[in-house]
């Protein structure tokens, strides 16, 4: 089956992948937590808001192409859900961590992919960044494509392509979207920290009320 993802499971994808990494002691994500992760105003190019039959539908199609499923080792009565990118890829970390951020983030210059992976895997040198792109490009089958470069920008653009090709200019400047938080990448970086923690303390809530409103006995 083609992978070609939906702009909501791509979000799905990203969101699982960038949290296992992140917050792995909240991982595997509950349906809630994944919601939340998804729907973060920063780090995500563009804004979504998402609700959980959104969700559920997106984690139905990424578990027929494999790459996303219900937590094979999670217990408890929550479902969470967990990627499998790694058994369909075997990516580096310096590959996961750039699929991630043109998964969550649209097309992406090396520049910008060297900063917005530190959370992720640190490159040392941009030229570090460039390689990787090369090898997602060279795959069997291309997981990563380079855009026309555009008036008056010194660096292409690279996409994913688990989305399927960009090619017209239309599709360039939707899948382009700019910053639209207005905060520089310090401050957006704090922001998600907070944001994660909150989705964090939020799906332990949601834990701890199911545990106390669980009948005593079962």
């Amino acid at each position: 089956m083609p992978m070609l993802l939906t702009p909501i499971q791509a979000r799905v994808l990203g969101s699982l992948v960038e949290k296992e990494i992140t917050t792995p002691e909240y991982y595997p994500l509950s349906l809630n937590a994944l919601m939340n992760a998804c729907n973060q105003k920063n780090n995500r190019e563009p804004v979504m808001n998402l609700d959980e039959d959104a969700i559920r539908q997106a984690l139905h199609g990424l578990e027929d192409h494999k790459l996303a499923g219900p937590s094979r080792s999670s217990e408890g009565r929550v479902a969470k859900y967990e990627h499998r990118m790694q058994e369909v890829f075997n990516f580096t970390r310096g590959e996961i961590a750039v699929m991630c951020v043109l998964l969550l983030r649209g097309p992406q210059t090396p520049g910008e992919l060297r900063i917005r992976t530190e959370r992720l895997h640190r490159f040392e040198e941009l030229s570090d960044v460039q390689s990787v792109l090369q090898r997602l490009m060279q795959r069997d089958s291309a997981l990563v494509q380079v855009l026309p470069r555009q008036p008056g920008t010194k660096e292409a653009r690279y996409v994913q392509l688990l989305s399927g090709n960009i090619e017209s200019p239309a599709e360039i400047t939707q899948a382009s979207s700019t910053h639209a938080d207005g905060f520089s990448p310090g401050t957006s970086e704090r922001l998600s920290q907070l944001e994660e923690q909150v989705a964090a303390l939020r799906q332990e809530l949601a834990e701890l009320k199911q545990r106390i409103e669980m009948p005593s006995g079962l």
